[in-house]
């Protein structure tokens, strides 16, 4: 059915509402421009409870691309909070059921899944193609994290969290205003530091203590999540560098600022970014350097005193002080468990000796950007010790990737998997 009714804006324009248009109630609302909603790229981190919302949301209004991270698996625990979950998808990837599922909420919306870490498996490139980033993570690490990938590429992020019936959604853009850092406290540092107060302890190897959520806050702030992303993507005034907070007991709603900190360490954007036809499963650090000799006049035109500067540690060793022995390794930290990192003569654990710098002459130089510990599509830091210059792999953009394999010049498998099959249990 279409009919035709006054525009609210404008009394002599007829206003069409067409039934069969999917968005026709939401292209009622004066300001809403659907081709802005078509055209944004969103990265969704988490897809717990809070992502569920967001996720479902994003697709109901049809934004043109959701990417989805989380490492984790569907559990029956899942059930009663999380929207998009159902009893069959037990065991599954949550990214990969949260893609299927959305995707049939609305076949529009290019929804790709990553079953991946955002601590380590998602480039800066990557964020700095997105519109924004929507984050519905449980712990202070990965927030911590995703502000700082944010600040370097110059990407808004909205921030949620919940516990019990409280939650607080909370909007931060990029360069201007206060960050997440900006508004941590010293026993939010305490609480990260105690998280790793062994460096070799992975974060699937720490007991996390379970958080106490109702599927009704997780409904409102995924809502309030999704209505800022609405704002920031129609360049609306939105609650940037503040918290918008919910109390679900007294049924109070606040909204807080915080102040920016001039000193913040995560107040450092990635300007003048070159780009280079590389890929971290192949080229090495040598070849970068190579590759970037006469491609910038910034940095001393003597290469030898260059440097990768890693963003994670790289673990060249572990030492056991019991026994006397240095065990090489040479693999990122983040790759290193408790279990590997026991001593194998006196079963004690060992202490690693790290690295961040990568240097032109170093042995490590041979590696691979990958096995380095630098992820696909990353933008890498590198610097003569006076001045720095930023990197990015441009081979490994996803665009690039799917054009090569479209053109029969197959590359190595994207980090994100667009149409990986879901295999459901019997029930």
């Amino acid at each position: 059915m279409i009919t035709s009714l006054k525009s609210a804006s404008d009394s002599d324009e007829p206003m069409v509402i067409d039934d069969t248009d999917r968005y026709s109630r939401l292209k009622l609302i004066t300001w809403w421009e659907q081709e802005k909603i078509a055209s944004a790229r969103i990265l969704v981190v988490g897809a717990g409870a809070l992502g569920n919302e967001v996720i479902k949301n994003l697709a109901l209004m049809g934004i043109g691309e959701i990417n989805i991270i989380d490492f984790d698996e569907v559990q029956e625990s899942n059930l009663s909070r999380s929207v998009l979950f159902r009893a069959s998808h037990e065991g599954h990837a949550k990214a990969q059921i949260a893609a299927e599922m959305a995707r049939e909420l609305n076949p529009d919306c290019k929804i790709n899944p990553i079953v991946g870490d955002v601590l380590t498996d998602i480039g800066l490139g990557f964020v700095a193609d997105m519109s924004l980033i929507i984050c519905c993570v449980d712990n202070r690490e990965a927030r911590l994290w995703i502000n700082r990938m944010c600040w370097k590429t110059n990407r808004p992020w909205i921030d949620g969290g919940i516990q019990e019936i409280n939650g607080v959604a909370k909007v931060f853009c990029p360069p201007i205003g206060a960050c997440y850092e900006c508004a941590m406290t010293e026993n939010d540092y305490r609480l990260i530091s105690l998280r790793y107060s062994c460096p070799l302890l992975r974060k699937e190897d720490i007991q996390q203590g379970k958080v106490p959520t109702a599927p009704t806050i997780a409904s409102i702030i995924g809502g309030l999540q999704v209505q800022e992303a609405l704002k920031l993507i129609h360049e609306l005034p939105s609650a940037e560098g503040s918290a918008l907070v919910f109390n679900g007991l007294a049924n109070n709603f606040y909204q807080t600022r915080y102040p920016r900190r001039p000193n913040c360490l995560s107040h450092e954007t990635y300007n003048e970014v070159i780009d280079l036809p590389l890929m971290s499963k192949t080229a090495t650090a040598e070849e970068l350097f190579l590759q970037l000799q006469g491609r910038t006049s910034n940095l001393d035109p003597n290469s030898e005193s260059w440097q990768i500067l890693l963003d994670r540690d790289f673990l060249i060793s572990l030492n056991c002080r019991t026994c006397g022995i240095e065990r090489p390794e040479e693999i990122p930290l983040s790759r290193v468990t408790a279990k590997n990192g026991v001593c194998h003569q006196c079963g004690e654990l060992c202490r690693p000796l790290t690295t961040g710098e990568i240097g032109c002459n170093s042995n490590l130089a041979t590696k691979t950007l990958f096995e380095l510990g630098i992820p696909e599509y990353d933008i890498i830091k590198i610097s003569d010790g006076r001045e720095t210059v930023f990197v990015k792999l441009q081979n490994d953009s996803p665009d690039r990737k799917r054009s090569a394999a479209n053109s029969g010049n197959q590359q190595p498998n994207c980090t994100v998997s667009t149409d990986a099959p879901v295999h459901h249990k019997d029930g």
